[in-house]
C-alpha cells in the first residue's frame, strides 16, 4: 500500500515538473533538409546596428531569431556560439541574448545534374550521394553500381569515372 501511494506521489511530481518546464522553455523542434550535398556560404555584410541585445519571447527560437537580425536563420550558430548555450535548442523566455557582429551567411545548394553521364569521383563522395544527386533517391545507388561493375561499392577511389546511368 505504501510503495503504490509513493510510486502516485513520484509519477505526481514528474507530471507537474514536465508541465511546468514547458511554460518556461522553447524548444526548437530539429530542422529535417533533404539528404544530399550543402555548402554554406558566407555573402553579404555585417547588418547595422550590431552588435545587440535580444530578449526571448514566448515561442522565439534561434532561426527566428537570426532571421529577424540578419534576414538569414542560418546565423542562429553565432548566436548560440556568442552567448555559450549548452543546448541551443532551449531558450528560456526573458532570457537575454547578445547578437553579434557577422557576416550574413546563406545556402546554396549544389544543382542536380541530369541522368546519363560520367562522373569524376571526388574527395567525400559516396554512392548514395551521387544517387541522390542524379536520381533523388539515395536507395538507387544500387544502379550505379551495378552500371559500373564495382566489386565492393564501399570503395571508389578519387579520380575514378563512373557512368551515372
Amino acid at each position: 500500500m505504501i510503495l503504490g501511494a509513493l510510486v502516485v506521489v513520484v509519477v505526481g511530481i514528474l507530471i507537474f515538473n514536465y508541465f511546468a518546464k514547458t511554460e518556461e522553455q522553447v524548444v526548437v523542434e530539429g530542422e529535417v533538409s533533404e539528404f544530399g550535398e550543402m555548402v554554406m556560404k558566407e555573402e553579404g555584410t555585417t547588418p547595422d546596428g550590431l552588435p545587440s541585445k535580444h530578449t526571448v519571447a514566448k515561442g522565439e527560437h534561434l532561426w527566428e531569431i537570426a532571421e529577424k537580425y540578419y534576414d538569414s536563420g542560418y546565423n542562429w550558430v553565432d548566436i548560440a556560439e556568442t552567448n555559450n548555450l549548452a543546448d541551443a535548442n532551449i531558450l528560456l523566455i526573458g532570457q537575454e541574448l547578445t547578437i553579434p557582429q557577422a557576416q550574413v551567411k546563406q545556402i546554396t545548394v549544389k544543382p542536380q545534374p541530369t541522368s546519363g553521364y560520367e562522373y569524376s569521383v571526388q574527395a567525400g563522395d559516396n554512392l548514395w550521394q551521387l544517387a541522390v544527386e542524379a536520381y533523388g533517391d539515395g536507395f538507387r545507388w544500387t544502379e550505379i553500381a551495378e552500371a559500373n561493375g564495382l566489386a565492393n561499392p564501399n570503395y571508389i577511389e578519387i579520380g575514378q569515372t563512373l557512368l551515372i546511368p
